[in-house]
């Protein structure tokens, strides 16, 4: 019977160990994940309007005589290729005074904190997603066992501060930009689509970034469905000059970090956004949901 004892407790032992290096392996891992992520070239959208993400994580910088705006931060270990090329095109990581988000998984979210701690800015989130923001990607929705992975740092991101939160309509002001917040549920609860306004020479021109409108197996919840077509329904009204979304690949293939190349292919794939083409090439009018039909016509077609 010692002998059994001394044993088991040796196996114990050993597993616990062994977990514990899985953990620790596995938070190393999460924390240098780049999720096949790498620099692109920084270029203007039109008018205030630039393109500040990674090859695939988007991000976008909006730039104003009072500060800055970015939305999106990619993964904590793509956050400074959005500063780099923030200061590629001329601007400050230091200026940039609000910070937002499309849904916080962690190629969108978790880099925000980076940006934060760098800038000193104000991060501002939906009520859906602050919690998950805060907490450093637990997602309520998500299920359990990711959630669990989530707690202990294997996948997820380091927990940042969440200085407001808003509500659908809200619109987040800073000097003379203007940027209202649309709660476009379904890929999770407190997917954002934002709607605002450039001015490029002498037009004006109505931009929305739209949120990710897949539904994912890893995370659901009982509304989904009907948050999905309620999306579908608010990105239908809105009036949009320029549309784009959190993942680059869905509205342009910039792998080559090519702004050419981005325009080529915006006027083939998406005849919305044309990069920094004239914008007099620009359509009038079109839904914002009209722009995310193509894009999932798109996606199927890709």
């Amino acid at each position: 019977m010692p002998q059994f004892t001394k044993r088991y407790r040796l196996v114990v032992l050993l597993g616990l160990v062994s977990i514990f290096a899985l953990v620790l392996v596995g938070r190393w891992l999460n924390a240098t994940k780049r999720g096949g992520q790498g620099p692109a070239e920084p270029f203007r959208i039109a008018g205030n309007l630039y393109y500040v993400g990674a090859t695939d994580a988007a991000a976008f910088l909006i730039t104003g005589p009072e500060g800055h705006i970015v939305l999106d931060g990619g993964y904590p270990s793509t956050a400074p290729m959005i500063i780099a090329s923030i200061a590629k095109l001329g601007f400050s990581i230091k200026d940039v005074r609000v910070l937002l988000n499309s849904e916080p998984h962690p190629d969108h979210a978790g880099g925000l904190g980076v940006l934060q701690q760098a800038s000193g800015a104000e991060l501002w989130a939906s009520e859906a997603s602050a919690y998950t923001l805060a907490s450093g990607g637990d997602d309520p929705d998500a299920i359990l066992p990711l959630r669990a992975l989530a707690r202990i740092g294997v996948v997820g991101y380091p927990a940042m501060r969440v200085d407001h939160r808003f509500k659908d309509g809200d619109t987040i002001r800073l000097g003379p930009l203007a940027l209202t917040a649309h709660i476009t549920g379904g890929h999770t609860r407190g997917c954002t689509s934002w709607s605002f306004q450039v001015r490029d020479g002498d037009r004006v021109l109505n931009v929305v970034s739209a949120c990710d409108l897949g539904r994912l197996a890893t995370s659901q919840y009982p509304e989904q469905e009907a948050d999905l077509e309620r999306s579908f329904r608010v990105l239908r009204g809105l009036p949009v000059d320029i549309w784009v979304t959190c993942h680059a690949r869905w509205w342009a293939d910039i792998a080559s970090s090519s702004p050419a190349l981005l325009r080529r292919t915006q006027w083939n794939r998406s005849s919305t956004l044309r990069g920094t083409m004239p914008t007099s090439t620009l359509p009038r009018r079109n839904s914002a949901a009209d722009a995310c039909t193509k894009l999932t016509l798109w996606r199927a077609a890709t």
